[in-house]
């Protein structure tokens, strides 16, 4: 597209402040239509004549600012009048806010010495058949904002007295236009929308507002006060044992919202920032509070509710909640680890094993395609994919199961939604991670060089490590085999010459198996088991389910063999034993953390230990979505809904459920691209009772037994 925009930016540094830009015009002529084409470097948000534009939260959104940068259209017709004034405030967001926290680096610095910037452009016909262009140039003016501070980690401060007065010519400067593209992913927006449980004081005199649920978003308080009087907020996860207010987990981050009120009646919340949060502490708030002063708006990307899991027993349910919740809470328009504390950075690991999950329980085809063109653009010279998309740790070394996003997560939006174009688009990436591992060895067909993450807090971890016992070569040559076949299989689909590859995939796993003829762990087990690497799958299968017992019927596993565990077990016969680690309430398990009082998913089994008190203030998050890969299970094997990779997109259904009669019975279904899938099985007296219904042709597994079905629903007993 075509641009006569400049971009512009304050004559004058701000610092902290930000700022605001305006642009006057009046209407002499009739006009039919007026559309605002907009960004920003920064976050923004617009304002005609008083009245906000859009619903789009923390525009324009999250991407490789320097090679991609969306911008939004807006139809403004409605919104104008004789006399118009556009506002636009910019806050830092993540174009220019101190990220990553916990460290300090070139590029941190190169980030936030940015300046704020806007691009945009009114767009007007009139009646008569002419056009104009009222874009960004030094005719725009700027001054000072009622946001007197504003960024990701320590929030938002608003002087609701302030007025801004002194308006200045605005500054051009020069910026790549050709990074511009229009909005790919969902828009962020206020979702949904919590009133808090319960107001109360804690055991150390505080005040602390409880919303019963751990979301991501901010708080809106309306109350009736005096100019100049002031409310301080911060924003916690958890009490502690005590019942006290806790963030120490928050690490460097503030989370804090200060409030300068004006007088009388008011109604305010944080417009450039946002907080991961189950309780507010009142530090400041100038009468006494009532539930009536708050609402928390839930923030995160647009995405479709596709999924749905339920079964008999309570426990379970909680968790299948926490799941999806964890998963909104992350998905603010990159799958982060977490949105609380000094960090919130796309992880590439724990996207790529939760990606199958995920994508049952909501619509992410165009959340993940975004991200992914994000991760090729990103993507370094030699092919290594860093630690986190966008890359803001670019000095960090690449990561075996975390680069490796790279391939798994466009496969399995293939594999769900059916679409070839990922696969297309992405393939060029795929196939640089692919060469990158085999290019940077130090053994051919295995990867045996680098520094990796390992099974990143597995419970056989040694003292004093973040990282399980499991070989890091290992993990590392499992999944240099586990993306090469991946890479095979999407060339297929698109028609490319896989004879390298395939014959590099042979190499890898003969040299596997010669190199790692005995497994010593759990995740080792699983790896070698789910990845086809072991020379006898259901003996190696046999083997993990003895040492899951001799370990006391309990998982030992991290980031890396969590995720397969469940789907190791049930598949080569294991079912009842699966079930019991789904179960079982002791730590470690799913149900500890529901135990504990969990809403959403903790990145440690153990955040909350069994004495009340918590793992460390580190790294403990108890939004980290990561162990919700389970979900994928209860889908897949519980439920028994799936599909051969020759259908992609539930093109045709198998439905092959694995019950368990310690639950009476289990309902899921996937809303596809065909329609709506359900399976529920019912224990009963005289057996299992399965009920399903599929839009498309269905093979339907009952025991040893093998149905196939057109599309409709059906009742058949196991």
């Amino acid at each position: 597209m075509d641009f006569s925009a400049k971009w512009i930016r304050p004559r004058q540094d701000m610092g902290d402040i930000a700022p605001v830009f305006r642009r006057t015009w009046a209407t002499g002529k009739e006009i039919t239509s007026a559309k605002l084409l907009i960004t920003a470097l920064g976050v923004y948000e617009a304002a005609m004549n008083g009245e906000r534009i859009g619903d789009y939260v923390l525009a324009p959104g999250w991407t490789s600012y320097q090679k991609r940068l969306q911008y939004q259209e807006y139809d403004i017709t409605a919104l104008l009048k004789a006399e118009n004034e556009l506002c636009v405030t910019v806050g830092k967001g993540w174009f220019r806010s101190p990220m990553p926290g916990w460290l300090e680096s070139e590029d941190k610095k190169r980030r936030k010495e940015q300046c704020a910037g806007l691009f945009a452009e009114i767009r007007l016909i009139y009646a008569d058949g002419s056009e104009e262009i009222l874009a960004t140039d030094r005719d725009w003016e700027c001054a000072e904002s009622a946001v007197r501070f504003s960024e990701i980690y320590d929030g938002e401060t608003f002087d609701a007295c302030f007025r801004t007065e002194k308006w200045e010519p605005a500054e051009e400067f020069l910026w790549d236009t050709k990074i511009l593209i229009p909005q790919e992913g969902e828009i962020i927006k206020e979702m949904e929308s919590l009133a808090p449980k319960s107001i109360f004081t804690t055991p150390a005199g505080e005040t602390v507002v409880d919303f019963g649920q751990e979301i991501t978003g901010y708080v809106e308080i309306t109350l009736d006060a005096r100019a100049g009087e002031r409310v301080k907020i911060l924003h916690g996860e958890m009490l502690d044992k005590d019942g006290s207010f806790y963030n120490g987990n928050y690490r460097s981050a503030k989370a804090e919202v200060n409030y300068i009120c004006k007088e009388g009646k008011q109604t305010w919340h944080p417009r450039l920032t946002f907080f991961g949060f189950r309780y507010l502490k009142l530090e400041e708030f100038p009468q006494e509070p009532k539930l009536e002063h708050f609402r928390a708006a839930v923030v995160y990307s647009e995405i479709e509710k596709t999924g749905s899991i339920r079964c008999s027993d309570d426990k379970l349910n909680r968790l299948f909640s926490n799941i999806f919740w964890g998963q909104k809470g992350n998905f603010l328009d990159v799958p982060t680890d977490c949105p609380q504390r000094d960090e919130r950075l796309g992880w590439t690991g724990d996207a790529q094993v939760f990606v199958r999950a995920a994508s049952y329980n909501y619509d992410v085809e165009r959340f993940f395609r975004k991200w992914l063109r994000d991760l090729a653009a990103d993507q370094r010279p030699d092919g290594a994919v860093g630690q986190v998309i966008p890359d803001y740790l670019p000095e960090g070394k690449e990561s075996a199961a975390w680069g490796d996003a790279a391939v798994i997560c466009p496969w399995q939006i293939y594999q769900t939604y059916g679409n070839k174009e990922v696969l297309f688009e992405q393939f060029p990436s795929m196939k640089k991670w692919v060469d990158f591992i085999t290019e940077n060895t130090a053994d051919q067909f295995l990867w045996t060089k680098g520094e990796h993450f390992g099974d990143w807090l597995g419970l056989d971890a040694p003292s004093g490590s973040y990282k399980g016992t499991s070989r890091e070569d290992f993990i590392a040559s499992a999944f240099y085999a586990y993306s090469t076949e991946l890479l095979i299989k999407a060339g297929r689909v698109i028609g490319e010459d896989m004879a390298v590859y395939e014959e590099l995939y042979r190499g890898i796993v003969r040299t596997f198996r010669k190199t790692f003829p005995e497994y010593r762990t759990q995740t080792e087990y699983i790896l070698a088991v789910q990845f086809g690497l072991a020379e006898d799958l259901q003996k190696s299968a046999d083997e993990l389910a003895e040492l899951i017992q001799k370990d006391g019927v309990k998982m030992q596993t991290g980031f890396v063999g969590t995720p397969y565990i469940l789907h190791v077990l049930s598949r080569y016969g294991h079912t009842e034993l699966a079930y019991s680690l789904l179960l079982r309430t002791e730590y470690p398990s799913w149900l500890y953390s529901v135990e504990k009082g969990a809403t959403t998913i903790w990145e440690h089994w153990d955040g909350i230990m069994q004495d009340g008190s918590f793992w460390s203030e580190d790294m403990n998050s108890f939004n980290h979505y990561a162990y919700g890969a389970v979900a994928d299970w209860i889908y897949e094997a519980a439920a028994g809904i799936s599909h051969a990779e020759e259908h992609p997109g539930f093109e045709e259904v198998r439905i092959a459920p694995k019950p368990d009669r310690r639950l009476k019975w289990l309902e899921a279904s996937v809303k596809t691209r065909h329609g709506v899938v359900e399976s529920k099985w019912t224990c009963e007296e005289k057996g299992i009772r399965l009920e399903i219904h599929t839009p498309v042709p269905a093979e339907v597994e009952l025991g040893e037994h093998k149905v196939r079905v057109g599309a409709g629903s059906y009742t058949f007993w196991i």
